[in-house]
């Protein structure tokens, strides 16, 4: 593949197919069944090759489509676990892999950005991607001054890309929505449409990831790489090492998979109080365990990729720290007003107070005790408790409102959470939340006391 297919009505046409193949295998699976073969056999298989098309589709396609299976990858621990099993590898698949841009193509691009002389800026250049993601690929290299360095190299026409899929994503939403339960597909293809520009946009990038730097340069438990040079289209930064998150969820040790859950809700709370800003792609292709010998309270979080970021110049909303208050106070009448005041609740829907609290309960557990375990069951019980229409949750979930403020930090929360499931991690949720999420610690504390 020499770069993303630009020509809308190809993409849109690969898009397109999905559900006619999708069609296509339900009708050989009738088929398959009244000829005699059990009904399990025959849905696993059906499921199995649904998961291959759709998500070879994505991750070929790039652009849009793949950083759409980017995002659906992180709730593959709501999907009940029958069904898990055929999407989990194909899901996991378009965290860290893409087939890559050929050499030719990324030395031309960097000739343009960069100048005739760009091998000069550099003492060595891998023409093998390291990395590759929705709108573009990554080299490693090593710097003049002889830093190693990740060369981000956006692809050629990824903007027409991202737009033309997401459009088109958009129009066969029916697909995916019934494979995440409780998750608005709409929604989310909308939000991802309006940051096109924003992560199209390396300068941008460059900026939010050296306010990341500069703060967490010397901090004990979370590493950004420092950016080195930007130009256009291409973003140069330090190199970092360390153990994939895919590969912790994958392989890790429970003492691994504790720890990288623990900085990672770290960095939720900690990255908007401290820098001003959300880090809006919480996949596990962007994060990195950074072990040494020595004990696992001394690991860090390497984090990558800030393309996307929300803009909180005060840290996150204090409302929600103080609706998470009154929640675990058991002030319902207090909860509801505060969500009516954000915007939750619209003016002309009527609601039971104690209804809304327990509807909140359940999903706010981990910050009622010390330590939660999460696990792709506890995710899957919450995601069918919200859609299961016969549920009183459902009833009211669909009643409820999500404001355009709280769009990104409610995804990022959501997915922040998914990753802490497939990690199966045992994480001082309510810790990080006490110290960092404004509203909720002072009078949690003196509950407590």
């Amino acid at each position: 593949m020499s770069d993303l297919p630009r020509k809308a009505v190809t993409r849109t046409a690969r898009l397109a197919a999905l559900p006619l193949g999708i069609a296509g295998r339900a009708t050989l699976g009738l088929g398959k069944r009244i000829g005699g073969r059990s009904a399990e056999v025959v849905t696993a298989e059906l499921q199995q090759a649904t998961a291959d098309q759709l998500f070879k589709v994505l991750g070929e396609l790039k652009g849009g489509a793949m950083k759409f299976g980017q995002v659906l990858s992180v709730f593959e621990a709501a999907l009940p676990e029958e069904v898990a099993g055929p999407y989990r590898a194909a899901l996991t698949k378009l965290q860290d892999a893409a087939p890559p841009m050929p050499a030719a193509k990324v030395h031309t691009a960097l000739a343009e950005r960069l100048g005739k002389d760009w091998r000069k800026k550099f003492k060595s250049f891998d023409d093998r991607p390291a990395a590759a993601a929705s709108i573009g690929q990554v080299h490693r290299a090593v710097w003049h001054d002889g830093r190693e360095v990740a060369v981000k190299v956006q692809y050629p026409g990824a903007g027409d890309a991202l737009l033309s899929d997401l459009a088109q994503l958009s129009r066969v939403a029916w697909l995916v929505g019934p494979l995440i339960p409780g998750l608005d597909i709409k929604p989310l293809i909308s939000e991802l449409r309006e940051r096109v520009a924003e992560e199209l946009d390396y300068e941008l990038e460059a900026q939010a990831q050296r306010r990341h730097a500069q703060e967490f340069a010397d901090d004990p438990d979370i590493t950004v790489p420092d950016v080195v040079a930007q130009a256009d289209q291409v973003l140069v930064t330090e190199w970092l090492d360390g153990t994939p998150m895919a590969e912790v969820i994958t392989n890790g040790t429970q003492e691994e998979r504790d720890r990288a859950g623990q900085l990672l809700a770290r960095f939720l709370f900690a990255g908007p109080s401290r820098t001003g800003l959300l880090h809006a792609d919480p996949h596990p292709g962007n994060f990195r365990l950074i072990k040494d010998d020595g004990p696992a309270s001394g690991w860090r979080l390497g984090v990558l990729d800030f393309g996307t970021v929300d803009r909180l110049p005060e840290g996150l909303p204090a409302p929600i720290g103080d609706s998470l208050r009154m929640a675990l106070a058991g002030d319902a009448a207090g909860v509801l007003d505060m969500l009516r005041e954000e915007g939750f609740v619209k003016p002309s829907i009527q609601l039971d107070p104690d209804a809304v609290l327990d509807y909140l309960l359940p999903i706010i557990e981990p910050a009622t005790v010390e330590t939660f375990h999460f696990t792709r069951a506890w995710m899957r019980a919450q995601a069918a408790r919200i859609a299961d229409p016969r549920s009183p949750a459902y009833n009211l979930g669909k009643q409820l409102n999500l404001p355009p403020a709280y769009l990104l930090i409610h995804r990022v929360t959501l997915s922040t959470i998914g990753v802490l499931c497939q990690l199966s991690a045992k994480a001082p949720f309510r810790a990080e939340m006490l110290e960092w999420l404004p509203g909720f610690a002072e009078e949690a504390e003196r509950v407590e006391s």
